[in-house]
């Protein structure tokens, strides 16, 4: 009698467990058509190549996640509670909170771009009732719930003929199939450099979709590098906002010095003597924060003067900065003038420049004098009018030349480590070799020549490039903005907070003509007039901080949060200050195409 008392016991367990498996498959194609809303936001593939990812991709992802709520929520109670009824109701109001969310999810992303978590969740809560207009927040979860408890009688009802069709092996073949498939696609696509496949990367939530590019390409598969010749993807990103009106009167010479790692601090007489002098001389924005702590997020916003949020936009490894782009139009040569190593991202962005770069030779600051030669050997040949962009590299790795005669050391101004202290004054060497390269060049131009010198990123003193990337303190962006303006007020220091997405419209109103506003093609408003945003966006799509004025709020790609004093050197237990960060995510998503 007890046997006979277990086996029921079992019988009815093993009957729960086969319902709970089909329960969460039919939620997996729930999730599947209220996840579509994922790609209204990010637009539909338009190769078969795409469709066929997207398919499986999709598939095994949100039947993946209904598995793993079933797994974590659903089974245990399974166990505990082997009681139908109970577990029914249970097992509906888990499905419907979870779709709820996801729906929610949905929601945001298309309004932010990003997905829930900690800091998403804190913002999109401020933000509520922008978010969730009219009654459908209440409808919908009742709709929902109603859909889920009929879904859990009926297929209660009906789980001994499905069981009996024999067909849960073939179905869970197919799901594994699609998921372990799409990750395989994915190795190659993200190799070779498919957008129609790379271009959903961010699309689901708690998607992380496996990457093997070193690999791939070791076996001969196209990389990056071919990625010209590829052909551009659906139109997601409205850049600019409108045809560009441009008429110029004066068509002056345009040099952009960009430095690597050249923080404001030092630009003072004892280490950089001749910028020291100059940036007194001239216009000097004392307090300008480059777009990001890196190159790649520092050169995106110099030239395409948007937030670093957009430079994972599929579109721009197509489409090159607006500001070459009327360059070119208005007849400008343009050059550029790095080492052999330097890459950026997006891919477009030195599309328009002639380039000519200078060997490398595991030394940067042999590089940064090649640069320059052939810099004035290339100004001096060509005819006017041009725009050059002279990227000098030598104080990313403290470098500079064999036999370079250097500075007296000093103490820093802030306390350091021993090691610190080290690289410190190392880092004042190349920074005293890179003035006497900038005086060189600035020499050799006419007055009439606009000159603009700035830093690409800022620097702290540590040989770990893992901390340097994530650091996005004051050190690691606030570099000088220095602009010889010919006919404009000299010696103007000026004190507001600036950032490079600034220039770009400084350029084009002021030089070039162009009478768009400037939020049609920047995130930010000319240098020459201060800002009317209380916040800038620092850092790229990945981990980026939000300045505001008396506080840095730190957010990395997984939502997680902290703030930061306004000098870095104190974290606060505070919550966000939602009203700026939910204009931070606005911009982030304005030049979308939705």
């Amino acid at each position: 009698m007890v046997e006979r008392q277990k086996q029921i016991g079992r019988d009815r367990v093993s009957r729960l467990v086969s319902w709970g498996h089909w329960f969460a498959f039919i939620n997996g194609l729930l999730a599947i058509i209220v996840g579509y809303r994922y790609l209204d936001t990010i637009g539909l593939p338009e190769s078969f190549i795409g469709w066929g990812y997207l398919v499986i991709s999709t598939i095994g992802h949100f039947s993946f996640l209904a598995f793993m709520v079933y797994l974590v929520l659903i089974f245990p109670i399974t166990l505990i509670l082997p009681y139908s009824k109970i577990l029914r109701g249970y097992a509906a109001i888990v499905a419907t909170l979870s779709l709820c969310l996801l729906l929610y999810d949905t929601v945001i992303y298309d309004d932010y771009g990003l997905h829930l978590s900690p800091f998403v969740f804190d913002l999109a809560w401020a933000d509520l009732n922008a978010l969730l207009r009219g009654t459908s927040y209440i409808i919908t979860p009742i709709a929902i719930l109603a859909i889920e408890l009929t879904l859990a009688n009926f297929l209660w009802k009906r789980i001994e003929k499905i069981r009996k069709l024999n067909i849960g092996n073939k179905v869970v073949a197919v799901v594994g199939a699609c998921f372990v498939a799409s990750h395989l696609v994915h190795i190659w696509g993200d190799a070779a450099d498919v957008t129609e496949i790379t271009h959903f990367d961010d699309a689901y939530p708690l998607s992380y979709p496996a990457t093997a590019k070193s690999l791939m390409e070791s076996y001969g598969i196209e990389g990056i590098q071919n990625k010209k010749n590829k052909t551009p993807p659906k139109v997601s990103l409205e850049y600019p906002l409108a045809a560009m009106q441009c008429t110029a009167d004066k068509q002056p010479n345009i040099l952009l010095i960009a430095v690597d790692s050249l923080r404001a601090d030092l630009i003072d007489p004892a280490t950089m003597p001749f910028l020291a002098a100059y940036a007194k001389q001239n216009m000097n924005f004392t307090q300008h924060l480059s777009g990001g702590n890196q190159f790649n997020s520092g050169m995106f916003s110099l030239l395409y003067g948007l937030q670093g949020s957009y430079s994972n936009a599929v579109d721009l490894h197509f489409e090159s900065p607006v500001i070459t782009q009327e360059l070119v139009k208005q007849g400008y040569q343009l050059g550029l003038f790095t080492t052999q190593d330097t890459s950026a991202m997006p891919q477009a962005i030195f599309n328009d420049f002639k380039r000519i770069d200078a060997e490398h030779a595991n030394s940067y600051a042999k590089s940064d004098l090649q640069s320059v030669e052939n810099l004035q050997q290339w100004t001096q040949t060509t005819s006017s009018p041009w725009f050059s962009l002279l990227n000098l590299k030598s104080p990313e790795s403290y470098d500079t030349p064999i036999g370079f005669l250097g500075i007296k050391t000093v103490q820093s101004a802030s306390k350091l480590k021993p090691a610190e202290k080290v690289l410190f004054n190392q880092y004042r060497q190349s920074l005293h070799f890179i003035d006497q390269q900038i005086e060189k060049v600035v020499a050799s131009l006419s007055e009439e020549t606009l000159v603009v010198i700035t830093g690409i990123n800022g620097k702290i003193f540590t040989s770990n490039s893992n901390e340097a990337s994530v650091n996005l303190s004051p050190a690691s962006v606030h570099v000088p903005m220095i602009i010889h303006w010919p006919n404009e007020d000299s010696g103007k220091q000026i004190n507001y907070r600036t950032t490079h997405n600034g220039l770009v419209p400084a350029i084009m109103t002021q030089t070039l003509g162009c009478t768009n506003p400037a939020s049609d093609y920047s995130s930010d408003q000319s240098l020459m007039q201060p800002r009317d945003k209380t916040w800038v966006y620092v850092g790229d799509h990945r981990i980026f901080a939000i300045y505001q004025e008396s506080e840095i709020t730190v957010i990395d790609r997984h939502g997680k949060y902290r703030i930061y004093d306004d000098e870095y050197s104190k974290r606060l237990k505070k919550k966000l200050s939602a009203p700026e960060l939910v204009e931070v995510m606005r911009e982030g998503r304005r030049l979308y195409i939705h």
